[in-house]
């Protein structure tokens, strides 16, 4: 016979296990709760200080220099993007206390329509706005696109080093029919209009199709140089190879006419504007969207640490 003493009461273990499932519950609840909470008034907080006070400290600054960033490629839906540059600089020359206008670009280039986009508004801002210069001030690099629309405003200033220039049009693609053939592959495409697989890289190149993709590049190319010609004037060298796709450093890019002098946001807005506050007018929502996208992931994980996978905030 067995030793009731030495008898295990099963009865007791299930209990301490409901109760410890209950307090499990409770305890990632209340974890719930307070994460929900947390995300809501960093979002309030986030929003005042981004939103509300752009306008409440211009308002307190006076006179001042105007500050619009354009980092980045120039796409639409991007930080760069032509909505998101207009909407500042609009909002920029709008305010009575804007003594002039900068532009700090920090762009490799991008879309040559949200570019020409950007530098029309430029060039029609000016006008409407004739007391209020823009400036260009280039950080890292305005290739390309990003040069497109620095060749609007009245001056550009650069470093030493900055990348300038890339005045050209690409397109990207690769040719795969020798590979596929190796690898006993059959490209099979059925199209409605001769030219709908137009650069298919799995093809055979077609000469005539070739002809009229580079016939497109090279208008929008003569797009582009002429927007460049329009902005910079005589300022511009006749070396033969202005418009050729070379990027150049600051320094050169100076003795070519493609930018005017050295200087930085805070060196032009002290020294050539003569307004040495600064107030930036770039639209914060993609900087909202950031923030709350990387504090979205950093909840994400700590949530995932506490209560597992199947967690889910809603």
């Amino acid at each position: 016979m067995s030793d009731p003493n030495n008898e295990i009461d099963y009865q007791k273990i299930v209990q301490k296990l409901a109760f410890a499932a209950i307090n499990e519950q409770r305890r990632a609840r209340r974890w719930r709760i307070f994460f929900t909470s947390l995300f809501f008034l960093y979002v309030t907080v986030v929003g005042f200080m981004l939103i509300d006070g752009g306008d409440q400290d211009a308002a307190e600054e006076g006179r001042h220099t105007a500050l619009v960033l354009m980092p980045g490629v120039i796409a639409s839906g991007e930080e760069a993007g032509a909505e998101n540059v207009i909407a500042g600089l609009k909002a920029a020359f709008k305010d009575e206390d804007t003594a002039g206008v900068i532009l700090e670009i920090n762009s490799p280039g991008g879309s040559p329509v949200q570019s020409a986009y950007i530098y029309d508004e430029i060039r029609r801002l000016r006008i409407e706005h004739e007391s209020i210069p823009l400036y260009v001030v280039i950080s890292d690099m305005a290739a390309s696109g990003g040069y497109f629309v620095a060749a609007a405003a009245d001056k550009i200033y650069v470093n030493k080093s900055s990348l300038v220039g890339s005045i050209g049009v690409r397109m990207d693609s690769f040719g795969a029919v020798d590979l596929m053939k190796k690898v006993g592959v059959e490209r099979r495409l059925i199209i409605a209009g001769k030219n709908k697989g137009l650069a298919d890289p799995f093809l055979p190149e077609n000469p005539e199709q070739t002809a009229h993709l580079q016939q497109m590049l090279d208008e929008v190319h003569q797009h582009f140089i002429a927007a460049v010609k329009q902005g910079r004037g005589e300022r511009l060298s006749q070396q033969d190879d202005l418009f050729s796709g070379l990027i150049w450093t600051g320094e050169k890019a100076i003795e070519l006419g493609l930018v005017d002098d050295y200087g930085t946001t805070q060196s032009v807005a002290r020294d050539i504007i003569e307004a040495e506050t600064i107030v930036d007018y770039t639209p914060k929502g993609a900087l909202i969207e950031q923030i709350m996208e990387g504090f979205g992931v950093s909840l994400g994980k700590q949530i995932q640490s506490q209560f597992g996978s199947n967690f889910k905030l809603y």
